[in-house]
């Protein structure tokens, strides 16, 4: 919903999105889960190693109240370029996705999904507001609040440990 305003969210859970389908998607259905969230795209060269690692991710600890929210995104270097439907089909069958993939946004910019405004208004030093590139990830706590934010060049795998101290399985 383009009209919310980062003015009056103070969780995650206080917007809804779009799936990949154009449905609503409450993001309070979330509540009490550990949420990676990432701006994805089908042709970069960290593709390959993001989605497999992210996966592995999520098939691990799923049960454990992880989830994994993917956002395509066209914005660095045109690198999302197909519809809904298409970006479905290719991580579907590609790599065998299992989370949910959201509707192409975009991050940066007058047009940017408050959601992703939200989660770039955290205090992130070095980091700046805009998203650098594809795959940069949050990692967000079971009370919607943004706790870190990762490179694109960090590797899902290495977040393993920070995802563990969230869930409450070290």
């Amino acid at each position: 919903m383009a009209s919310q305003s980062t003015k009056d969210q103070e969780t995650i859970y206080d917007f809804t999105v779009k799936d990949a389908k154009g449905n609503d998607v409450d993001l309070s259905i979330y509540k009490g889960k550990v949420l990676l969230i990432i701006n994805v795209a089908s042709k970069c060269g960290l593709t390959n190693s993001n989605y497999k690692e992210l996966n592995q991710l999520h098939e691990k600890y799923k049960d454990q109240g992880l989830e994994i929210l993917a956002f395509p995104c066209n914005q660095f270097g045109e690198q999302e370029p197909g519809s809904n439907d298409q970006i479905l089909d290719f991580v579907c069958t590609q790599f065998k996705s299992e989370f949910p993939i959201f509707d192409k946004i975009e991050v940066n910019g007058d047009n940017a999904a408050p959601l992703y405004r939200f989660l770039k208004s955290g205090k992130w030093g070095i980091f700046g507001d805009d998203i650098q590139w594809n795959f940069t990830k949050f990692l967000v706590d079971k009370n919607g609040h943004a706790v870190d934010r990762y490179y694109p060049t960090t590797s899902p795998l290495t977040i393993e440990i920070d995802v563990k101290k969230l869930l409450g399985v070290m």
